[in-house]
């Protein structure tokens, strides 16, 4: 075949091999410039934000509570609130989160929430923040501790700075 991908002499084989090569080139400097990214960040954020920032995610509304994980609900209550529950809220904490997550997945009014503060509001009109008064307790917890901590509206920040430099390098 001649023509301009193909010129009267030089084999396939050696196109290809150049093409691949580019390919991989770029390939390494994309994984190279988010190892760098990853890096700096964990710099900045300590084991216990990070904890924190994962069991807050679990909270997530989005496609059905697809980020549900009751363990990481109850770990932020147990270790970053504990002083805001008593005991026995504590010890029905993990009963109450099944109730709730079983509920609203099959609510069809919670099938289109896209975050927290949705998620709360929801709650709120449909009275659930009453029959889940414990989960809705923690979930306002979450929704205070960005407005109420600076170091977290810093993480947020610099989370979604990242985030957006990387969708748009894609």
């Amino acid at each position: 075949m001649v023509g301009p991908y193909f010129p009267v002499g030089r084999p396939r084989r050696v196109l290809c091999n150049g093409v691949i090569n580019y390919h991989h080139f770029k390939v390494d400097m994309f994984v190279g410039v988010i190892d760098r990214q990853i890096s700096e960040l964990n710099g900045r954020f300590d084991e216990v934000n990070t904890e924190l920032l994962s069991c807050m995610a679990a909270f997530c509304p989005l496609h059905l509570f697809a980020a549900y994980d009751q363990e990481k609900l109850v770990r932020l209550a147990t270790k970053f609130y504990a002083s805001n529950f008593t005991s026995d809220e504590l010890t029905r904490l993990p009963w109450q989160l099944n109730m709730y997550v079983t509920n609203v997945r099959r609510d069809e009014r919670f099938q289109n929430l896209k975050n927290l503060c949705q998620l709360s509001v929801m709650l709120v009109e449909k009275n659930k923040h009453e029959q889940y008064h414990i989960v809705y307790k923690l979930l306002k917890w979450v929704l205070i501790l960005p407005v109420a901590t600076a170091s977290v509206e810093r993480v947020f920040s610099s989370m979604s700075y990242v985030k957006n430099k990387l969708r748009n390098k894609m």
